[in-house]
């Protein structure tokens, strides 16, 4: 090989059309899906504090919101939903004429070509916070399974393309791929959060998606921060159970486990840059300490070049604009 000043790998780096023409890594709008948040009511569009740019939306405005998200170019939402009322077996979750549902409906009515994809857990309709039938003061697994089959089943009547079930109980996504094909929904796609780590940056989702535990914590179901084998294990479990995406949450501080995802299995990877990583960006650009876009871009672009084939972020809408203008590359 030669060696210097014949090789100068500033070269390529000369101009922004040089930058552009060997760029490895580029985020495009179809790699984005954008959270909603479905909240009860009439003519609600209220913002999400500790989410900035995000809102709760009602049913009825919820629609208008997915049009103006599709004609941005974004292709996909993720839907989450805030019940009127929590119980203890969680029924909110899987009612017909649940929060979701009715979202799910107005949604595909007014853009039929975007997908929709539906957060199945069942934390934010239980009256303890916990993403399970709770036993004895511990979060019983089987149990469980029925509801969070029935819920899927009930996403994927009301409308919805893709079923996300989250809450990291053992064996969901057989129980969820064995009701769907009983009830006709072979194409209904299952998106698993397979690496779901129990993690500090959830914080403002909790908030917005009032879904904080009244007791204990979610380690006993989600993995452990500093476990990499253990998630490729649960990877390897969803896909051998039906998954068509797997998932890792959150993505920044796991860009190792999307690599080791990437490189061990076909399927498509998702990565949630969730709440608290979008809100550390948020929040230091309003202190005019970092420039949001550059940094979100980089953010992303960091999911990409790790090996993400889709990401889940709550900058989405702001990707698709800056994209545009030209701001981001």
């Amino acid at each position: 090989m030669a060696s210097f000043p014949q090789i100068r790998l500033r070269r390529l780096r000369r101009t922004e059309a040089l930058r552009d023409m060997v760029r490895e890594t580029r985020v495009h709008l179809a790699d984005l899906i954008y959270p909603l948040f479905a909240a009860p009511g009439q003519g609600v569009k209220k913002e999400i504090s500790s989410l900035p740019g995000n809102y709760h939306w009602s049913p009825d405005l919820i629609a208008r919101e997915a049009e103006s998200v599709a004609e941005l170019g974004i292709p996909a939402v993720l839907l989450f939903g805030l019940p009127e009322e929590k119980d203890d077996a969680g029924s909110g979750a899987y009612d017909s004429q649940g929060i979701v549902q009715n979202a799910v409906r107005e949604i595909k009515k007014a853009v039929p070509e975007l997908v929709v994809i539906t957060d199945v857990c069942l934390c934010q309709y239980m009256d303890h916070g916990q993403c399970g039938v709770v036993v004895d003061g511990n979060v019983d697994n089987d149990r469980t399974l029925e509801l969070i089959a029935r819920t899927a089943r009930s996403h994927a009547e009301a409308g919805a393309d893709m079923v996300g079930p989250s809450d990291m109980m053992d064996g969901r996504v057989a129980a969820i791929r064995s009701e769907l094909d009983a009830t006709g929904f072979h194409e209904t796609i299952i998106m698993s959060y397979a690496a779901k780590y129990a993690s500090a940056f959830y914080g403002p989702f909790r908030e917005a998606a009032d879904s904080a535990p009244h007791f204990g914590d979610r380690r006993s179901y989600q993995l452990d921060p500093a476990n990499a084998r253990e998630a490729l294990r649960e990877v390897e479990l969803d896909v051998g159970e039906g998954a068509d995406i797997v998932m890792v949450k959150p993505a920044l501080a796991y860009l190792d486990i999307i690599a080791r995802v990437r490189r061990r299995f076909r399927l498509p990877v998702a990565a949630y840059n969730v709440s608290g990583e979008f809100a550390m960006v948020k929040a230091a650009s309003q202190k005019g300490w970092l420039d949001e876009a550059a940094c979100a871009a980089e953010v992303l672009t960091s999911l990409k070049r790790a090996g993400a084939d889709l990401i889940i972020t709550y900058h989405a809408k702001d990707m698709a604009a800056w994209l545009k203008s030209g701001k981001v590359t």
